[in-house]
């Protein structure tokens, strides 16, 4: 078992595997898009397969993929498959925004894929184009009835934005009395990618909570699982329920089980961090697999407490202005 040093598990990592994304989200980047990597400063597939054995040795059980978006990386099915089969690792995960996802549906199932976090912050199609920026939201709806109809459990993830969505709120809850879906609504984060976009956090966990009780006054609260970043609710006859998730009020830190290794091989032990460690470099400068673990081990062992002190500590600044695609979503 891994803990840091607030004696913390971690068991979950969260891997990207590109900056690229096919949509030009209005909270993620700006409109023209983000100057992305070049394909020679990513992560290889089999530096990943290294590095995810290497952790999994160390107490990691959970992958999650996520990007940009992984299906614009040419073979990333190629990528599951080889960590599915990782000693050690029970749990593949995948973040993506649907768009091209549904061909590979069936091959998520049999890779084992337990769960799939699908982002879609609207069902008003008009309003999904101009919130990604792009016509693609017939293309997602594909892609979750096909997930559901694998028996893949199915995770919508809502970015609440103000002026842009909060209409979308009660019609997303409503689509769980049909649907077995868990809806989770996303406190607005300033990871945009400088796109002239500084959210004010009007609607924060609290807000978001009180409208939807407001229409469905019989919410009840479930028992969250261990670790959980959502607060977690049921509605009398709804086959699928909602969340609610304080990723800018960062108020489930103390139970952070989490890392996250972005495109280009960054390690970040928080989400509001500027990367700790370039893993890639290591790799690439011919680290063996015990020095790797040693230095990584060494990071967790230096972690922020809170999002809030790993924003104060950043290297550039307090300031957050990176795309979330660059992040690792």
């Amino acid at each position: 078992m891994l803990f840091d040093n607030h004696g913390r598990q971690i068991n979950y990592v969260r891997i990207a595997v590109t900056d690229r994304c096919n949509l030009r989200c209005f909270y993620c980047m700006p409109e023209e898009g983000i100057q992305y990597m070049p394909k020679k400063d990513l992560l290889t597939y089999e530096e990943i397969v290294r590095l995810v054995t290497l952790l999994a040795q160390m107490g990691i059980s959970k992958v999650r993929f996520t990007g940009g978006e992984p299906f614009v990386r040419k073979d990333f099915m190629r990528l599951v498959q080889s960590v599915s089969t990782i000693n050690g690792i029970t749990n593949i995960h995948l973040t993506t925004n649907g768009v091209l996802t549904a061909p590979h549906v069936k091959e998520l199932q049999k890779a084992g894929v337990k769960s799939v976090n699908l982002s879609l912050d609207t069902l008003d199609k008009k309003r999904f184009e101009s919130i990604t920026r792009r016509d693609e939201f017939d293309n997602v709806m594909e892609t979750l009835d096909l997930l559901l109809s694998e028996g893949i459990t199915v995770k919508l993830n809502a970015v609440v934005m103000e002026g842009k969505n909060t209409e979308d709120i009660l019609p997303l809850v409503t689509f769980t009395k049909s649907k077995l879906v868990s809806v989770r609504f996303i406190e607005e984060m300033p990871f945009n990618g400088k796109g002239n976009h500084n959210p004010t956090l009007h609607w924060n966990h609290h807000k978001i909570l009180d409208h939807i009780r407001s229409a469905y006054p019989t919410l009840s609260k479930l028992k969250d699982e261990a670790n959980s970043t959502s607060y977690n609710y049921a509605i009398p006859g709804h086959h699928g329920n909602v969340g609610v998730i304080a990723a800018f009020s960062r108020t489930f830190c103390g139970t952070c089980d989490r890392i996250r290794i972005t495109a280009q091989g960054t390690l970040k032990t928080c989400l509001y961090d500027d990367g700790v460690l370039n893993i890639r470099d290591l790799m690439r400068a011919g680290v063996s697999d015990d020095e790797l673990k040693a230095t990584l081990l060494k990071a967790f062992k230096n972690r922020a407490r809170d999002g809030f002190e790993a924003e104060q500590q950043r290297k550039t600044g307090r300031g957050v202005s990176e795309s979330m695609s660059t992040i690792g979503g």
